[in-house]
């Protein structure tokens, strides 16, 4: 599976709703993750992409739509 739909299975699983028609909506904003959430994509990320996305070095403005999510993802992996 690629990454842009392993990505989004995750989201969709932590935001409990399929996403994956919203791909440039900011989540944030919208209040589908809290900061709680937030943390809990970034391990599930660095589990599933064996990749490191601390918390402490976390941008809010690049990783707020899912396609900045799979962007990151994809630049962190490569």
């Amino acid at each position: 599976m690629a990454v842009k739909e392993e990505v989004i299975d995750i989201l969709n699983t932590i935001i409990g709703e399929d996403i994956s028609d919203q791909m440039d909506d900011d989540f944030f904003e919208s209040g589908l993750l809290d900061s709680m959430a937030t943390v809990e994509l970034l391990l599930d990320l660095e589990g599933k992409f064996d990749i490191q996305a601390p918390v402490s070095e976390f941008d809010r403005n690049e990783w707020n739509t899912p396609n900045k999510v799979v962007n990151k993802v994809e630049s962190l992996i490569g």
